[in-house]
């Protein structure tokens, strides 16, 4: 049976750790929401980089049949 000295420090330890874990999961989901903010960004830049490469081309080669063979023939 546990003295009301050994109950408290336990008590007080698993308090702690609860804190450091809370801690940690607000952090993490801190750092999640920034991550998916960064990918949403770097999406975007990539739809217009892709979007400015299909216009360029087209610019370029109007028509498909002047567009030079792959590299690999």
């Amino acid at each position: 049976m546990m003295s009301n000295t050994e109950f408290d420090q336990r008590l007080a330890e698993l308090e702690t750790r609860i804190s450091f874990q809370e801690l940690a999961i607000t952090d993490m989901s801190d750092a999640l929401a920034e991550a998916r903010i960064e990918s949403t960004h770097h999406a975007i830049l990539l739809k217009q980089a892709l979007d400015d490469l299909r216009s360029l081309r087209t610019m370029l080669y109007a028509d498909p049949g002047n567009e030079p063979p792959p590299p690999h023939y």
